[in-house]
């Protein structure tokens, strides 16, 4: 009878132990899953738009602290203050983006916008006023051509979206560079 008892009890230990296991394998799982969904093939071109949205992204808000600090107009400390908001948001939207398609995105600016700021630190007043607008209207211009491309033509239906979503804001940023770069 003990030994038929012991049999038991360590067949149901077993079988404790077998659920535990399976139910903690499916918690990893799903966790896993939500943290880390494979990556759906994403076109070339959708994720080096989202690589160069995310350089500018930053690019953006490094100069627009810049020009909070520097700019001798308030018009242009102001433009610099939106800069940094919008832009910081877009990069969050980016980076979200980026995320679900598992697509690395860069960790600072490129060199060439690092060499853009590098410029701008050595102005001050007027000069620096008169370099950043013409840099934010250079810049905008770029980024609503690749923004409206990319809302028509990416591959990706999350792409086209945040794309589609965020070119009203590059416009309104474009218009707002051009109304204060002449005024400089």
């Amino acid at each position: 009878m003990s030994y038929l008892l012991t049999r038991i009890g360590v067949f149901s230990s077993c079988v404790l132990l077998s659920s535990s296991l399976a139910i903690a394998q499916g918690v990893t799982s799903s966790t896993a899953s939500t943290s880390a969904k494979p990556s759906p093939s994403v076109h070339a071109d959708d994720a080096k738009f989202l690589k160069e949205a995310a350089d500018a992204g930053m690019a953006e808000v490094e100069l627009g602290q810049l020009a909070v600090q520097k700019a001798a107009s308030p018009q242009v400390k102001e433009f610099g203050k939106r800069m940094v908001e919008d832009h910081g948001k877009t990069n969050d939207q980016v980076h979200e983006l980026a995320l679900q398609k598992s697509i690395r995105l860069p960790k600072r600016p490129s060199s060439k916008n690092a060499a853009a700021k590098a410029q701008l630190e050595k102005l001050s007043g007027d000069q620096f006023d008169q370099a950043y607008m013409a840099d934010m209207v250079a810049d905008h211009k770029k980024d609503v051509a690749d923004f409206q491309r990319e809302s028509s033509a990416a591959h990706d239906p999350g792409v086209k979206t945040f794309a589609t979503q965020t070119l009203p804001t590059l416009q309104d940023h474009l218009r707002q560079a051009q109304s204060i770069a002449p005024a400089q």
